[in-house]
């Protein structure tokens, strides 16, 4: 089943220059409308998507110091380092020092950290849920193929 729907996302009329053009604006206008709901959360309580990137990293790493972090991002720790001390400040992300490596800090979230990064996270699943009610089994196996196709090329 192919699906060709008019995205209205565009503030412009735009013309094809290649085949997977179409393809390239799906994933852009498809992850902004799986973020919206989310970074309009964030917005309001003056964070934004590099926030919640990092809080969900965070929450879901067994141990993490900096460098691990931005690692996996895929920043470098001068980008990293304006978001993260802000979350310091917000008393949203708290680090202990490892005792055999003291130079690094282990990074967790905090109650409110972790209260918040699960609410935005929980937007983001919802738009999930309601997109993939739109299709079948074998489409979110394909969806999740291509997925893993384009999240490989990061290794």
């Amino acid at each position: 089943m192919v699906i060709d729907k008019k995205i209205n996302a565009a503030s412009v009329r735009m013309k094809s220059l290649d085949p997977l053009d179409r393809c390239l604006e799906l994933l852009h206008f498809g992850f902004r409308g799986l973020t919206v709901e989310a970074d309009a959360f964030l917005g309001a309580q003056g964070l934004s998507r590099v926030h919640h990137r990092i809080l969900y990293i965070i929450a879901r790493a067994e141990k993490i110091n900096i460098g691990e972090l931005t690692s996996t991002l895929g920043v470098s720790k001068q980008a990293i380092h304006r978001p993260l001390t802000h979350l310091f400040e917000r008393e949203l992300v708290c680090y202990t020092r490892q005792p055999e490596r003291h130079r690094y800090k282990l990074l967790a979230l905090t109650e409110q950290g972790e209260a918040l990064e699960h609410q935005a996270t929980e937007l983001e699943r919802e738009t999930l849920r309601q997109a993939f009610a739109h299709t079948d089994g074998p489409g979110r196996e394909a969806w999740t193929a291509v997925m893993l196709a384009l999240a490989e090329r990061l290794n």
